[in-house]
């Protein structure tokens, strides 16, 4: 038992406690990082035994030894390493747009920094930009939230846990679509809840069906995700499909949070339809999660929002204030800069226009590949290869692809598809080329 379930005292024996000549530091700090830690861990295990390990690990809680840790953080960590040790490595795992903020949002973040607005701001964002995203939801969106119902939040990733905070109760089922965002899972996890993964099919572009959505309810089923577009597959679903989920998950007044971070990443003749737009109960169920990081590559900036029904609403700005009190100020600034500014569209534009080029590249140059398919991704900025025809696991494939040929990409099995791997094109043309082009190799000699 650890200290959390009423144990007071260690057994271990601390007669003899370390000091500076039981060894050196350069012992303990004889790397950086994780290794560091690692070598101090040792070195104090040798003096106090493994008991004392053993006792705090069983002092953290089940909710955080069950999470597990990103892999797309690993790969990104890996070929950073691989970069800083002198190779020359074909970044496809990417997450961000590659292009920096635009100047006008900086600049808005400039002016409010010597404004002085650096003090808190309410806990569910500051008035002016709660109205702006207000009528953005309006006018873009078909959805009308009053301000109020708008909390504002350190980024789309923690408008998603406080939505499934808000929500989700111990033993909660949540249903979440396969391939998905590595962190819906453990989100739910964290909040004492049980993902439920339903695996969704190729032939189906990636995307859940109101049938498979009504087979994997239980009585403890409790809220449902549908991210649209969709990381890592691209998918977007059409208002018809959205509709026949939205008739489902009214059965049991089931709770949708549609995480619509890549709204404005949509290409050719598909349209982006916002879940709570398209219809009553639709609204009265859905916690909408947006952002600003993909579509004005303001990814560091951490400025998200949700927006929910007036109870729901209320909830999401309780636990901000008991959270993280606030988004940053002069972010918050910068945000309503990318909301109100009359160059924000066409920004968005030529980052839709960029991103499409590449993407009909990326296309072409991959449906010719050999023992891989792959579905045309209708947004975002990734494709989902299914790599079942070469015959390995997405973790041993990542890593004979960048340790062997030097591309990054990011397993498949991070989002619950283990005989897949996302590509991103977050990237320049010439290093989508050369990196399909090692890809494609590799797939030839498997």
């Amino acid at each position: 038992m650890g200290l959390s379930h009423g144990v007071t005292k260690k057994s271990t024996d601390k007669t003899h406690l370390p000091c500076k000549d039981d060894f050196s530091g350069a012992e303990i700090f004889r790397s950086s990082g994780r290794n560091a830690t690692i070598a101090t861990i040792d070195v104090f295990s040798r003096f106090w035994g493994i008991t004392y390990l053993n006792n705090i690990m069983e002092s953290l809680s089940n909710r955080v030894t069950s999470v597990t840790p990103s892999l797309t953080l690993s790969v990104t960590n890996q070929a950073k390493a691989l970069r800083a040790a002198g190779e020359e490595i074909y970044g496809l795992a990417g997450g961000e747009p590659d292009c920096d903020t635009p100047d006008f949002i900086k600049q808005a973040a400039y002016t409010a920094l010597a404004e002085g607005k650096t003090k808190y701001t309410p806990a569910a964002g500051i008035p002016e930009l709660r109205e702006a995203l207000s009528t953005k939801l309006k006018t873009q969106n078909n959805v009308d939230y009053d301000p109020s119902q708008i909390c504002v939040t350190s980024g789309a990733k923690q408008a998603c846990y406080n939505a499934i905070l808000a929500v989700i109760e111990e033993g909660d089922e949540v249903i979440i679509p396969s391939p998905y965002w590595v962190s819906y899972p453990e989100m739910v996890k964290l909040a004492g809840g049980v993902p439920v993964m339903v695996e969704t099919k190729e032939s189906n572009k990636w995307k859940i069906t109101a049938e498979e959505f009504e087979d994997a309810m239980s009585p403890r089923t409790k809220m449902i995700v549908l991210n649209t577009p969709g990381n890592p597959t691209g998918s977007v679903y059409s208002r018809e499909e959205i509709e026949e989920i939205v008739e489902v998950a009214s059965y049991e007044d089931i709770i949708i949070l549609a995480d619509e971070i890549y709204e404005h990443l949509v290409y050719g003749e598909e349209k982006h339809v916002s879940v709570a737009s398209v219809n009553e109960d639709a609204y009265n169920l859905t916690i909408t999660v947006n952002g600003f990081s993909k579509s004005h590559s303001m990814t560091g900036w951490r400025i998200g929002y949700t927006a929910a029904p007036d109870t729901i609403a209320k909830a999401l700005s309780t636990i901000q204030g008991h959270t993280s009190s606030n988004a940053t100020s002069f972010a918050q600034y910068g945000a309503l800069a990318a909301l109100t500014d009359e160059a924000s569209a066409p920004f968005i534009d030529n980052l839709r226009g960029e991103y499409d080029v590449r993407r009909q590249f990326m296309l072409a140059r991959l449906k010719a590949i050999p023992n891989v398919s792959v579905v045309e991704p209708k947004g975002a900025f990734y494709f989902f290869v299914n790599c079942a025809g070469l015959g390995l696991k997405s973790v041993n494939l990542c890593d004979k692809l960048l340790t062997r040929y030097k591309v990054a990409a990011v397993p498949g099995v991070a989002f619950g598809h283990d005989m897949g791997v996302r590509i991103s094109y977050c990237t320049t043309l010439d290093v989508l080329n050369e990196g399909i082009g090692r890809f494609e190799e590799f797939c030839r000699s498997h």
